[in-house]
Order: structure tokens, then sequence, then C-alpha cells
């Protein structure tokens, strides 16, 4: 590398000698010697020999002045002592230079001037730092110089740096960017891991009913009911397009097999779990065979699908034939009394005639069907309970049943124990409904605070009132007070003191002559209080 020093002969460097010194990392190549240039000397200065001088221009005004360079054959460069004398000629500034040997050997013995030998150019080697290069090169900066020095400087992103870019801002950044994909990473994982276990848990509620369902179907091998698809249930209900009713836990339509025989559907609004409830009710109808008993032909479990296929009963529920909804003429007296004995047979059955007994909770009168000629069927299971033949005492985490009909021991324990002895309960309060025909605890009780439903009939029977209600036909008063004295007994408040349905099926079938009034029970009008989410009812001091 060739390096001019022209600009030493163009300008008189005075004060700042920075601006001409050489860098660091430019050395001069062999037979090069540095000596010093002096600027703004005293006239003292001429009493050293031999010195050898040229005119500069001065930076602040432009005057000439003289730079001196002092050497012979016995001091080619300025010695110390020289240096130190030369300082009290109060110089204002020195600068070092490299010129050639033979240049000064020139000067010493020939005529050649000092600024010819500063304007030949001198061969320089760059001393570069590759070592403090590749660094900074690593750290993503690249290498340089300060344009007022040699000095070595890496030029980064936040400025430049002596060795290498810092590594706190990559660091941070570096650190950011961890996180933000710990963060993304946690959320994609989590959001998986809960789209797993949901599905996990829905094929392991599905794996759960399919495995009830299977041991189900084989246990009943050819005698088990038909398990259809949902679009099989689809196409026998015609897409569901005449509905026959709805209740509390689904709608109910008519369908037709392929074999032509019409049937009733029920399509379960919704379902809970791994489908326990319906299984429930899937088992409890298949194991009855009765003539008061719906028959169950067939079933859908697909899914959250769920539905009941079931023998059509032409007149509907018991329910709207009561309280002058949609009938024009009333049941008669010998209808009603057959419908409660049905019923009342029907239960007997559950209660005793099955291998295993079956608790039905849900007895009132939406869900008793009537065929076409009025005989009475015990239809929805879903509340039902199955329990051994010589104990029928259960214990039960929640109320089960409808306001209205469920036994007092159902929503507390002091009145005894849970058995099939609450259905005869629900089964009186319906005998009472039928007979009167409105609903319990409306109407002429409704705004008597201090007079509760059975104890109002208590008060019909003692003066031997006519009790035609809605229509009732005078002269069969001997039947309704049967049917009410039988309802009275069902209803007592401790479970003990009820019939079993077998002594009530004896007692509708006995005179009236024979049937004793049950004794009054102390009791006040009902109080609703919160049974879980549902209303209940009980009573302020006794449930009678």
């Amino acid at each position: 590398m060739l390096v001019s020093l022209d600009n030493l002969i163009k300008k008189c460097y005075l004060f700042n000698t920075n601006k001409v010194s050489l860098l660091p990392n430019l050395k001069p190549a062999k037979n090069y010697k540095i000596t010093y240039l002096y600027y703004g000397c005293a006239s003292c200065v001429s009493r050293y020999r031999p010195y050898y001088s040229f005119n500069c221009s001065n930076d602040e005004d432009g005057t000439l002045s003289s730079v001196y360079y002092f050497g012979g054959p016995s001091a080619p460069s300025v010695s110390s002592d020289t240096g130190k004398s030369l300082s009290s000629c109060l110089c204002s500034n020195k600068i070092y230079v490299a010129v050639s040997e033979r240049g000064l050997d020139e000067l010493r013995s020939t005529n050649a001037t000092l600024r010819s030998i500063l304007t030949t150019p001198i061969k320089m080697e760059y001393m570069a730092n590759f070592t403090a290069c590749s660094k900074c090169e690593e750290s993503g900066g690249r290498c340089g110089s300060y344009p007022s020095s040699d000095e070595f400087v890496c030029y980064c992103r936040d400025g430049p740096w002596s060795l290498a870019c810092s590594q706190s801002g990559a660091g941070v950044a570096a650190l950011l960017l961890g996180i933000v994909m710990l963060v993304i990473f946690l959320f994609i994982w989590k959001s998986k891991k809960r789209k797993t276990n949901k599905y996990s848990f829905l094929w392991s509620r599905k794996a759960i009913g399919d495995h009830n369902i299977a041991t189900f179907l084989e246990s009943y091998g050819s005698l088990a009911p038909t398990r259809y698809t949902y679009a099989d249930i689809r196409k026998m209900t015609n897409s569901f397009k005449d509905k026959l009713g709805e209740g509390g836990y689904g709608s109910v339509y008519k369908g037709k097999l392929y074999d032509g025989r019409v049937v009733a559907v029920k399509k379960l609004k919704y379902s809970k779990g791994d489908g326990k409830d319906f299984i429930n009710e899937v088992l409890s109808m298949s194991r009855t065979n009765h003539v008061n008993v719906v028959i169950l032909l067939g079933f859908c479990f697909e899914g959250n699908n769920r539905a009941l296929v079931v023998e059509f009963l032409a007149n509907g529920s018991l329910e709207k034939f009561m309280h002058g909804r949609e009938i024009d003429e009333p049941l008669q007296w010998e209808t009603m009394f057959n419908i409660s004995i049905g019923i009342a047979k029907g239960l007997d059955y559950l209660h005793r005639g099955c291998n295993t007994r079956i608790l039905h909770f849900d007895i009132k009168p939406h869900n008793i069907l009537l065929d076409e000629e009025f005989r009475s069927k015990i239809s929805d299971f879903g509340l039902a309970r199955l329990c051994s033949q010589k104990n029928s005492i259960i214990s039960m985490s929640e109320a089960r049943g409808t306001i209205g009909y469920i036994a007092p021991e159902v929503l507390c324990k002091y009145y005894g124990n849970v058995s099939h002895k609450s259905d005869v309960y629900s089964y009186g309060m319906m005998l009472l409904d039928l007979v009167c025909g409105r609903q319990i605890g409306n109407n002429e009780t409704q705004g008597n605070s201090e007079m509760y439903f059975p104890e109002w009939i208590y008060n019909r029977l003692e003066p031997v009132e006519d009790v035609s209600i809605h229509g009732v036909i005078n002269g069969d008063n001997e039947v309704e007070r049967k049917m009410i004295i039988v309802s009275l007994w069902c209803i007592q408040s401790y479970p003990a003191n009820r019939p079993s349905m077998n002594r009530v099926v004896e007692m509708l079938g006995v005179s009236l002559e024979s049937l004793q009034i049950p004794p009054k029970a102390n009791c006040s009008s009902p109080t609703t209080f919160v049974f879980g989410s549902s209303p209940m009812v009980t009573t302020r001091d006794n449930f009678c």
C-alpha cells in the first residue's frame, strides 16, 4: 500500500496532531524511518544544526509558516536531548512521519529538499486485526475503523463497538422471541389437549354406552328389542313430521315400521353423561311384559341421539281427558274406575311380577297412555330404578318425580325410606286428581292457604256430600267414594301406613262397606321450597 504525505506540505498542522499522525494499523515497510516535523517554533530554533525547513500555509489566516526537520550525519533523526532542547524553543506542535532512509541520505548529501522527500509516496503495510474482525462479524457487525484514527471498530445496528456487537440487545430479543414461541407452543398444546380430552371424553362416553348396550343385547339374545339407527328413526317418522306430544324429557312422534305397524317414537331432547338413564329406561321396559305396561319395540342409541320406539296408543295420555281440556265429554265413572284398576295392576306387576323389582318414580296422568278401548298402560320409565325383590329400599341423591305427585320421604328422610311405597303415594295423588278432575292444589283450594287438597277431600267425605266435579255423573257415588277412600290410604304421610299395590287392587275390588276411611293426619298447607334447581312441595309442619 502506497501512502502520500502531500497534505503535510499544503497545510501547517500547528495544533491538531491526530489529523496527520500515522494510523496504528499502518506500518512503514522496510528501509523507512520515523522522524518528527516541528511546527510553530520560535526563532531560537536556528541555533540547532543541521535543520531543514519548508513553508506551509497556516490553517487560521492562510499566512505562511515554517516546518522544521532536524538531522545530520551524526543524527539521522531528532534525539531525545534535541527534543528536550527544542521544547525550550516553544514549538507549538510536532508530528511523526515515515520517511525513507534513502530520502534522508539524499537530504543530507545533495541539494534535495524536504518538500521533495515528503511528497514521495511511501510503502506501508496494513496490520489488520483479523481476530477482532472475525469476532465482529460473528456478532452480526461489520469491521472498520474510526474516521479520525486507525483504531479498530465494529459497526453494529445499535452503533459502533470496540470489538464486537453487544449481545445484550440480541439476548433480550432472543429471550423475548423464546418467550413468544413458548407461549404459542403452550397455547397450541393446551388447545390440542383440550380437544383431545374432549374427544377422549366423548369417545369414552360412547364406548361406555356402546358397551352397556352390547352387554344388554347379548344378555337378551333374540328377545332383545330392535336397535335402530338414527336414519331409521327419521325414516319411520317421516323426518319427525307428525308430532303427538311433548314432555319434559322429549317429544313424541307418530311413525310406521317397515311391516306397516303404527308406532310412537319418543325422541329425547338431550342426553346426559354416558346415557345411563336412557339405558336404564331401555332395560326397565325390556324386562316388562304386561297388558298394562307399554311395550318397547326398539330403540336408537347413536352418538347423542336417543329414541324409544313403543306401541302406538290411539287415545294418547290420560292427562288430556282430565281438567276439561281437549274433550267435550268427561270420562264415565266406569271408565275411570277401569283405568284406575289397570294402572294399579300395572304397578303391582312392576313391583312384584318381574324378576327385578322396578320402581317407576314418575306416576302421573301424563305418563298413563290409553288405547282405543281406554285400557291404561304405564309408560315413560326415564326415572325408574331397579332393585331386588326382597328389598325395595333404595338411596337417592336427588328428588325424582313431578311436583304434586312426589312422596314426602323422597324429599325428607324424616318420613321414612324411599321404596315401592313411593309409587303408591304417587298413584294415590293421581287417583285423587282423576276423580276430582283437576290438577293438584289448583282451583278451589288455590286461594285457601290453610286448606291442603287431601284435607279438602276429607271434609267433602264426612258430610257425604255429592262430589260431582266437572260433570261427573250423579248416581255413581259408590265408585267415586271407593276411589277416593283408596287414594287417601295411598297418600298416608308415612310409607308404613300405605297399602301395597297388591292390596290396592284388592281394595278396589271389594264393596264400599268393606273399606274404612283412613285416619286424618294433622297437616297444613303446602309450601314451596327449592330442592336442587326445581321447586318441590312440602309443608310448614307436617306433610300429609
